[in-house]
Formats: C-alpha cells, sequence, structure tokens
C-alpha cells in the first residue's frame, strides 16, 4: 500500500470546501494534493501524476499544506500564506510582542469577536500560521523544530 495517495478532483473540492466554511476564501490552485496516512495534505506540482509511485515508499511531497482531524481542518504556515491572502474570517491580527510569544511557542490570550474553530494568525502583511481558538484563548501548534529562540 503506498504511502501517499494522489487526491481524486472530489477530494480536493471538498478540502476546498473546508477552507471556504472556516476563513471564507475561495481557493483555485493549480496543484496535485497528496495524503499521507497521518491525514497530512500536501501539495505538489500535477507533474506527479507522471510518475509510478506504487513501488515507491514515501512519506511526503512536495509542501505540507495542512492536516485534518476531528476538529477540522489546521493549516501549516505555508498553507496559512496561501489561504490568508483570501480569507474574509476567522483571521487574528497580532502586534509584534504577541508575534514573538506565538513564535517561542506561547498560547496566546486573545478575543476574538465572531471568531471560531482554527484562526489565522497575522502580524502586518504576514501570515504565521494558526492556531485554535476557545474561550479567549489561542492554542499554538507550531512545533518545536520551527519554534524560535530570543533572547529579550
Amino acid at each position: 500500500m503506498p504511502e501517499l495517495k494522489i487526491l481524486n478532483n472530489k477530494e480536493i473540492k471538498e478540502i476546498c470546501k473546508f477552507v471556504e466554511k472556516q476563513w471564507g476564501a475561495k481557493l483555485k490552485l493549480d496543484y496535485g494534493f497528496l495524503r499521507n496516512s497521518k491525514d497530512r495534505i500536501f501539495v505538489v506540482s500535477k507533474d506527479i501524476s507522471r510518475i509510478d509511485t506504487s513501488k515507491l515508499r514515501i512519506n511526503s511531497a512536495g509542501m505540507y499544506f495542512c492536516e485534518i482531524d476531528k476538529y477540522g481542518i489546521r493549516l501549516s504556515i505555508e498553507g496559512s500564506q496561501i489561504v490568508g491572502k483570501s480569507s474574509t474570517k476567522n483571521i487574528v491580527e497580532l502586534n509584534d510582542e504577541e508575534t514573538i510569544k506565538w513564535f517561542k511557542g506561547g498560547d496566546l490570550e486573545k478575543e476574538c469577536k465572531d471568531c471560531k474553530g482554527f484562526v489565522i494568525l497575522k502580524n502586518k502583511t504576514d501570515f504565521l500560521g494558526d492556531g485554535k481558538y476557545s474561550n479567549g484563548k489561542i492554542l499554538n501548534y507550531v512545533s518545536k523544530t520551527r519554534r524560535i529562540s530570543i533572547s529579550s
């Protein structure tokens, strides 16, 4: 059984529908989409279809875009940069201090009127990833390998 599954158009449309429901972004992406056994979604050039992957054991290819779990769709940092440009809801603007705390791995105490579920975090023109918003708190999902250490 292959580690990665190439998603068909119906499955891609379902992901785009999740994104539109959560962030109001209408995506028109010209990528191929792959799903691994951990429900992580990767975007790749559509030329991937020219390669016979049936005899390969590949865990990931291309750019990690999102993960789908029981709570919904959680974007990667790069996924938030793709989706964030056209998002119309569930976006939280952070100041510089909050941004530093976020990239250090801290959760944020922040009220967000009308926010629900996963929110995209933004500082000025930069999209920083997403976190789960609940009761005035944004839970941090930045992996330890992507966190930064800043001496203050």
